[in-house]
C-alpha cells in the first residue's frame, strides 16, 4: 500500500526538512518513485523529478508522465516536462499505484559481467562514455547508469543514479559499491560523485573494475581526504 506520506518519507532532506516526492510513469506503464535527495555540497542535490525520469532511463524506458500530489513546484519541473512532453497529473491517492522490484538478483560472481552488461543500457549522447554501477545494500543490489539529456547539467552520473535509486525506493543499509567504465584508462568517481557517496557510504569499500579487466579496491575516505560535512547545517 503506497501513499504520499511514505514515499515523501523517503526524501533524505537532513538540511532544509522539506521532503517532494512524484512518480514518472514510462512508456511501458511502469511506474518510477522520485524523491529529493539533499546534499551537503546543495549543488548536489537531486531534484524529485530528475530522480525519477533518471532511473526511468535507465531501466530502459521513457519518461511519459509524471504524478504529483497537488502542483506546488518541484525543482526542475519545466525542463522535464518539456524535454519528454510529460503530461502533469494531479492525484492525491496513489494507493494503486505499484513499483517494479528494483532489485537485481546475482552472486557476488556475477557483478563483473553484470556491470558490462549494463554498460548498453547508458545513455551518453554528450560523452560517449558508459559508466555502469551495482550497488550492494543488505537486500541486494541496485542497478545504476549514467544518463545524459539535452542538457548536460540535468544528467546523472551512474554513482549517483544508483545511489537515489536505492533511497527512492526506500532501501538503506549500503555496504559497497560497483563501478565499470567501457573505456579509458582509469574508473574513478568524479569529484560531485565523490561528495554524494561520502554521504551515504561514508566508511565504505568501492571497487573499480577497470576497462582492461583490472579490478582495484578503494575506501570513500581516501577518495575524498578531508571532505566536507558538518552536522552543524542539518535541522
Amino acid at each position: 500500500f503506497m501513499n504520499w506520506k511514505i514515499l515523501e518519507e523517503r526524501s533524505y532532506t537532513p538540511y532544509s526538512r522539506e521532503p517532494k516526492a512524484c512518480i514518472v510513469q514510462g512508456s511501458s506503464g511502469a511506474y518510477y518513485p522520485g524523491v529529493r535527495i539533499e546534499n551537503v555540497s546543495f549543488p548536489l542535490t537531486i531534484p524529485a523529478i530528475q530522480a525519477a525520469c533518471c532511473v526511468c532511463l535507465a531501466d530502459g524506458d521513457i519518461p511519459k508522465s509524471v504524478i504529483m500530489k497537488h502542483d506546488s513546484y518541484l525543482e526542475q519541473l519545466d525542463f522535464w516536462t518539456k524535454e519528454f512532453d510529460l503530461e502533469i497529473k494531479i492525484q492525491s491517492g496513489i494507493d494503486d499505484i505499484l513499483f517494479s522490484d528494483p532489485f537485481v538478483y546475482i552472486e557476488p560472481s556475477e557483478v563483473k559481467p553484470e556491470l558490462i552488461g549494463l554498460l548498453s543500457d547508458a545513455i551518453t549522447i554528450h560523452s560517449n562514455f558508459p559508466v555502469s554501477t551495482l550497488l550492494l545494500t543488505a537486500g541486494g543490489y541496485i542497478s545504476g547508469v549514467n544518463i545524459e539529456v539535452s542538457d548536460w547539467t540535468n544528467g546523472l552520473c551512474a554513482e549517483r543514479l544508483t545511489i537515489a535509486k536505492a533511497i527512492c525506493y526506500g532501501i538503506g543499509d549500503f555496504k559497497s559499491m560497483y563501478l565499470h567504465t567501457l573505456k579509458g584508462e582509469f574508473s574513478s568517481p568524479c569529484g560531485a560523485c565523490r561528495q554524494v557517496i561520502h554521504e551515504h557510504l561514508p566508511d565504505n569499500e568501492i571497487n573499480f573494475f577497470h576497462a582492461d579487466g583490472t579490478l582495484s579496491v578503494h575506501y570513500t575516505s581516501d577518495l575524498l581526504p578531508l571532505s566536507f560535512s558538518s552536522t552543524s547545517l542539518t535541522k
